[in-house]
């Protein structure tokens, strides 16, 4: 039986394998050491199958619950970037796009002039001086990141 806080650990590090029901190799089926939830686990010995093992790609990628495009681009980001590369990246923006350091400074300078101000006003001031309109929770939320000291 599976450990809770192992599939604990695996969901909040994002390493739990959604299709873990997918995986029909043998060695997931016969040995407690592979486990199917362990997503990184299951990439690593996918490629190592082929590698090693010399099976096919379209095998290895079914058994493992793969397709073959993605077993290709594993492949490639294990060569390029070895296990890291095989971690999820977390998909979405990466940082403010809109509300950039210069903005921030810009904010930062009109709310020591006025302390008095709120996002809304600060909105509307940003969308007069650069051209940009940025919402007022967007805003709040790049305030509340400067005062708790996190980067852009």
């Amino acid at each position: 039986m599976k450990s809770s806080i192992k599939k604990k650990k695996l969901t909040e590090s994002g390493t739990l394998n959604p299709n873990a029901h997918k995986i029909t190799d043998p060695l997931f089926k016969s040995n407690d050491f592979f486990d199917p939830d362990d997503l990184l686990q299951a990439k690593y010995e996918m490629l190592r199958r082929v590698e090693k093992d010399e099976r096919t790609v379209s095998d290895t990628a079914k058994s493992f619950g793969f397709s073959r495009r993605h077993f290709y681009v594993l492949q490639k980001q294990f060569a390029n970037e070895g296990l890291h590369g095989l971690l999820a990246e977390k998909r979405g923006p990466k940082g403010a796009h809109k509300l950039n350091e210069k903005i921030m400074e810009f904010i930062n300078t009109q709310m020591e002039k006025d302390p008095t101000l709120r996002p809304p006003d600060i909105s509307m001031i940003i969308e007069k001086k650069f051209g940009i309109k940025a919402h007022r929770r967007s805003i709040e939320r790049a305030l509340e990141r400067k005062k708790k000291g996190i980067k852009l």
